[in-house]
């Protein structure tokens, strides 16, 4: 796994290392042909991680310890007991996954646990390493998840699954439309900290429901975790304390997107990457730029170098990754461009021009290496 990019698609699995003279190369094509939503790299196990969405024959997930061979696991699903309005489920009431959304390893110290985000919005959780998967009853119980609502797609879905590095049990989840959720003990009990978010897309009367909020992205910086950033619907939000409370600041050249990282060592620090929002979704004014702050939200920069002067290219929320240096970052886009930078986001260097359009990028290992 050292220094290796993995890209999901929609027609497939590419696995890109970097050869003796500096260039990448594909060294790995799976699953070709097939819409694979996510990867995950489970550093505990070394052990890769593929969902794959099979449209009417449901989610599928997939894992590999050396990229090559690949073995079937358990995919989450929904209890016949569980309905969308109440228990039990009654004629077609009982919901189905449709896409796996967010995969997230448990911990350190909870060897076997895995998370994983859906849309429908459930949240499910895996002890034995996948595999069996449990729906997390408490979060999908909740009253407020009757206002959850779809935002690019007809359903809610959980994208983000953010696992505290001083404590396992304690879990944030961002919901598309729904706002951010939090535990503190694995699972049985949530608390809507979604503080601070606006919704400009809702009514006056609404427009701080937390209940509501489309944080399309979170991350949490690795060693100063009570800070997180948000890249939301309507802005890019950044918390001090944990979640609790977000503020709002405003970049440039506009606030929405999908994409979002923060520096691993210095929470003033994080990359997005600009769009149009609602009807549009493209780059304002058709320039495709990365935009940078340095100062916790103060000011942005916008990174341009290597970088197209005109292009349509939309960033998924998974597809934009960081490695754990701060330095590398790895984005794929829409049209199956993918792009590296090894300077923080200086310069870029385009990979590859021809890969389908990519879903999530992960960047796995020492990408030094």
């Amino acid at each position: 796994m050292n220094g290796s990019l993995v890209v999901s698609t929609r027609k497939g699995l590419f696995v890109l290392r970097r050869g003796g003279s500096g260039g990448w190369s594909t060294v790995v094509e799976a699953f070709v042909g097939e819409p694979v939503t996510l990867s995950l790299w489970d550093e505990r196990t070394n052990t890769t991680w593929a969902a794959l969405r099979h449209g009417h024959f449901g989610p599928k997930l997939h894992h590999s310890t050396d990229l090559q061979t690949w073995k079937s696991a358990a995919s989450p699903a929904y209890p016949g007991a569980v309905s969308y309005y109440g228990t039990p489920a009654k004629g077609g009431d009982t919901p189905s996954v449709d896409t796996i959304w967010a995969l997230e390893s448990g911990g350190a110290d909870r060897p076997g646990r895995l998370w994983a985000g859906t849309i429908p919005g459930g949240l499910f959780r895996s002890d034995d390493n996948g595999a069996t998967w449990n729906l997390v009853q408490a979060l999908w119980d909740r009253p407020e998840r009757s206002e959850w609502f779809g935002g690019g797609a007809d359903e809610p879905g959980i994208h983000s699954v953010l696992v505290d590095p001083r404590d396992s049990d304690h879990v944030t989840v961002g919901v598309s439309c729904g706002g951010v959720w939090q535990t503190r003990d694995a699972g049985e009990t949530w608390e809507l900290t979604a503080d601070g978010m606006f919704a400009a897309y809702m009514p006056p009367s609404r427009r701080n429901d937390q209940r509501i909020q489309d944080p399309h992205r979170i991350v949490r910086c690795l060693t100063a975790p009570d800070v997180l950033w948000s890249q939301h619907h309507n802005g890019i939000f950044v918390s001090r304390d944990d979640g609790k409370t977000w503020s709002s600041c405003e970049g440039e050249p506009s606030s929405f997107g999908f994409g979002v990282v923060v520096h691993p060592a210095d929470p003033d620090k994080a990359w997005f990457v600009p769009a149009v929002k609602d009807d549009k979704r493209v780059p304002s004014d058709g320039r495709f730029v990365v935009s940078h702050t340095a100062d916790g939200g103060k000011t942005f920069e916008l990174l341009t170098d290597g970088l197209p002067t005109r292009a349509w290219d939309i960033v998924y929320r998974h597809a934009f990754a960081i490695d754990a240096s701060g330095d590398v970052l790895a984005m794929g886009s829409t049209t199956g461009n993918l792009w590296l930078s090894a300077d923080g986001g200086r310069t870029w260097t385009a990979i590859d021009h021809h890969l389908p359009p990519i879903y999530a990028v992960d960047l796995c290992g020492d990408c030094h290496g």
